[in-house]
């Protein structure tokens, strides 16, 4: 049953980097709950803590691509470093408003919040776009659900902590933490991306031939855009699950049951993901978020106005249950963004799919507060279930993998011939990872293709480091 994490666990350095990959994210979980307290006590209103934290989504969003791409042509360990800094000092110069400046000054740090989401380390999109060059086909979904599994852990104990520094001294220092776990995270993370040898991207093939490469946007990729599309709705789907719980919770006046409800959201989707991982398993996208849907439209019906008396042991196994199909998700599509890539530009795609999953959650969150104000919990999950259908449809429209199809050989799912990148569904060669990509497979031979995972010598290790 655990063939599939033994053999994760023998790729060299990966449990390492894996872990100053999910260290250096943990203030991403724990910077809202920070960031609500300090804003509140400042300002006196939560209208003013959602468009602050508004300002840094939309930040993030428009920065992701840009980041990835800087970091595929020129060194990751610089992004890293540089976004750490800037990152640290938008969030120290937040504290520093909230401390001097009248309550009725507060719009400035809109601006300020904005940069600040701009220069937010990527850890998430590097880190990604590094285990393809780790492992083979056959354990790359593998290690893409591992990672998304890791982080719903994370992400249980980021709140946790910015509560426990709340408590104990107040929001600016618990602001202040978060600037110095993502600064020194990101440094950390850099320094071991250069110790491994994948402090750059992989030169294509184009660019070792002498060609010109090819620089228009992947977007033009009829295919990646689908792909990208997919989190998009996942992710609008999965903030809907977190506001409909909370205002559950006020109106019940039992908001530590909405908060025990939402911790096991999360830990279904862990328990999901190891199970998954465990496995071997390799479940489609498609499927496993149709599955995720179908259990918030169940929650959606135990919840006002549908039902207003279910049981509390009923919400605790549907929530439970429906959050075992997150991690699945999340891992599934992540591996097909790194399928669909080419090898030199994986971190500038899952910067994209940084930005899809940023813009999917700020796309919910307005209609998500009208649909509750006009009708209550269930409506709003509902449209979270209309999300994840539509997440599961785009899914399903992208090109069947090999082991999909059944087809037999590498392991490597068929490629069409290049067409042009026209933005068929034939995607050009050189962006589906064929031979060409460069990927280096855990034991490979790899003399001549610089440092490797698994060569003592070299001190090669892969990268680290949402939603």
């Amino acid at each position: 049953m655990f063939r599939s994490l033994r053999a994760l666990s023998g790729v060299p350095r990966l449990r390492s980097l894996l872990t100053l990959s999910l260290l250096a994210r943990i203030h991403m979980s724990a910077l809202p709950v920070a960031l609500s307290f300090l804003v509140a006590d400042w300002t006196g209103s939560y209208a003013s803590v959602g468009l602050l934290s508004g300002a840094m989504a939309v930040g993030q969003a428009v920065a992701g691509p840009v980041r990835g791409r800087i970091a595929d042509r020129d060194s990751a360990t610089s992004v890293l470093f540089k976004t750490g800094a800037g990152y640290a000092v938008g969030l120290v110069l937040l504290v520093v408003l909230a401390g001097l400046a009248p309550s009725g000054l507060w719009p400035v740090a809109v601006v300020v919040t904005f940069f600040t989401g701009l220069m937010l380390p990527p850890v998430s999109q590097l880190s990604r776009s590094i285990w393809p060059r780790l492992v083979g086909d056959e354990q790359r979904q593998a290690l893409y659900t591992l990672d998304s599994t890791g982080y719903e852990i994370v992400a249980t104990i980021g709140p946790l902590l910015a509560t426990a520094v709340v408590t104990l001294s107040s929001g600016a220092v618990a602001v202040t933490v978060c600037a110095v776990l993502a600064a020194g995270g990101a440094v950390v993370f850099g320094l071991a991306l250069r110790s491994a040898g994948f402090e750059r991207a992989e030169p294509s093939a184009a660019t070792a031939s002498g060609k010109p490469a090819d620089r228009r946007s992947l977007l033009r990729d009829a295919t990646f855009l689908r792909a990208v599309l997919v989190p998009f709705f996942l992710m609008a789907a999965l903030f809907s699950v977190n506001l409909s719980l909370v205002a559950w919770g006020r109106t019940n006046d039992s908001p530590k049951t909405a908060g025990v409800l939402i911790a096991l959201f999360s830990l279904g989707a862990a328990i999901g993901g190891l199970v998954v991982v465990s496995r071997g398993r390799k479940p489609h996208s498609g499927r496993i978020t149709s599955a995720l849907a179908a259990g918030l439209i169940v929650l959606a019906l135990l919840l006002p106005p549908v039902s207003d008396d279910t049981p509390i042991w009923a919400l605790v196994v549907v929530t439970l249950l429906t959050g075992s199909a997150v991690a699945a998700s999340l891992g599934s599509n992540n591996s097909r963004i790194g399928e669909l890539a080419p090898p030199e530009r994986r971190a500038e795609a899952f910067g994209w799919l940084a930005t899809a999953t940023t813009s999917g959650a700020a796309l919910v969150l307005p209609l998500t507060g009208w649909l509750l104000d006009l009708h209550g919990p269930a409506a709003s999950l509902g449209a979270g279930a209309v999300a994840a259908a539509l997440s599961a449809g785009l899914a399903f429209s992208l090109p069947a993998r090999a082991e999909e199809s059944g087809a037999k050989g590498d392991g490597r799912a068929d490629k069409p011939a290049d067409d042009g990148a026209t933005g068929d569904d034939e995607t050009a060669k050189d962006h589906t990872g064929d031979e060409g990509t460069g990927e280096v497979r855990a034991g490979d031979d790899v003399a001549g293709k610089g440092p490797t995972p698994g060569d003592d010598d070299s001190a090669s290790e892969p990268t680290a480091e949402v939603k």
